[in-house]
């Protein structure tokens, strides 16, 4: 709500849902949004905020993924959330120094405007793991400029919480044509980066040049519950989302290819 509420649409989480007759298990999808992004008020400059209308992509690569899963007659439950807000300049925009509650109850003191999709993904999987009971929940998001540094332009970059899953997201994105390469997955590392005196976490970090991506990551999954025993597979892809100033669609393959669903490779 906090990064949404200055914007002349007010914030939203859609949720879409599919659940077959006979489904055993439940995969959960999260996207990052932000119709656009202004940065808030601290404001992208020198032309930064040129085809910001694409920071919504993640939100789009689980939605195409959504859809095409469904069309296939996917046999297993799936949700989709989109994480839907515009990070808007004006009396109302949350500032730096705010400190502001998140669904998972942790309080967050804000040191960045510019870094609003963590906030609102850290609402969607908490929202996610606390009432859709799922056994994976897969987040996609434009989150990190860092990640064309770690991975490239045709790599997304992944976080997962087990080896089996990591493997398994590389092993879908070189079926489907989506690729992905994993970024350290070491939370207990860079906890300090969002240590807050004030709050129980700072939305950025502190060191920028210390596994920047990583970190973007590691507090989204710092707001699923502590109960939440479950899968967890982050997709950074800021950088495959676009080529040449337009979108490439990325995100609906590797979700297919990670779901196995029907008919696709």
């Amino acid at each position: 709500w906090s990064v949404g509420r200055a914007a002349a649409t007010p914030p939203a989480l859609v949720a879409l849902s599919w659940e077959p007759p006979g489904a055993a298990r439940c995969t959960c999808l999260v996207g990052k949004g932000i119709v656009y992004d202004t940065g808030g008020l601290q404001i992208k400059i020198s032309g930064a905020m040129c085809n910001m209308k694409r920071d919504m992509a993640g939100a789009a690569g689980v939605l195409g993924g959504f859809r095409a899963a469904v069309a296939l007659g996917y046999p297993e439950k799936l949700h989709v959330l989109l994480c839907v807000a515009e990070n808007a300049v004006g009396p109302l925009s949350f500032r730096n120094d705010d400190i502001i509650r998140l669904y998972s109850g942790k309080t967050v003191e804000i040191n960045n405007t510019d870094a609003e999709g963590r906030l609102v993904l850290a609402d969607g999987v908490a929202h996610a793991a606390r009432h859709l009971s799922p056994d994976l929940i897969l987040d996609m998001a434009t989150l990190t400029g860092a990640q064309g540094v770690s991975t490239g332009a045709r790599h997304g970059a992944i976080l997962a919480n087990s080896a089996e899953l990591e493997a398994r997201a590389v092993a879908a994105g070189l079926r489907g044509g989506d690729l992905v390469h994993p970024l350290p997955y070491c939370p207990e590392f860079f906890v300090d980066e969002f240590r807050s005196k004030v709050a129980d976490m700072r939305n950025s970090v502190k060191d920028r040049s210390n596994a920047q991506s990583s970190c973007a990551g590691h507090f989204i999954e710092a707001h699923l519950p502590e109960s939440y025993a479950g899968g967890w597979l982050h997709v950074d892809m800021a950088s495959p989302a676009a080529r040449d100033d337009r979108a490439t669609g990325y995100g609906v393959a590797l979700v297919l290819a990670l779901l196995e669903a029907p008919g696709f490779a």
